[in-house]
């Protein structure tokens, strides 16, 4: 997060996938305006990529994400 004016957005969203949230961590690194969230979502591909997807439409969001499939 680079722009915090849409952070309202941003919680809003992930509420409503939280259902596949697995866990949530924030790292600040205020002196140079940077907040990095990491998120641990257990999803098919489909709903992770839609969520994946609407976070990088906010301004001031960048998106990167690691799909692992676990077999049992």
């Amino acid at each position: 997060v680079t722009d915090r004016t849409h952070i309202e957005e941003l919680n809003r969203l992930l509420s409503i996938y939280g259902d596949i949230i697995v866990s949530r961590s924030g790292i600040p690194f205020r002196e140079d305006n940077l907040f990095v969230i990491s998120l641990v979502v257990k999803s098919d591909s489909d709903s992770v990529n839609a969520l994946t997807g609407k976070l990088g439409r906010i301004k001031g969001i960048k998106v990167k994400s690691i799909l692992i499939n676990i077999n049992k």
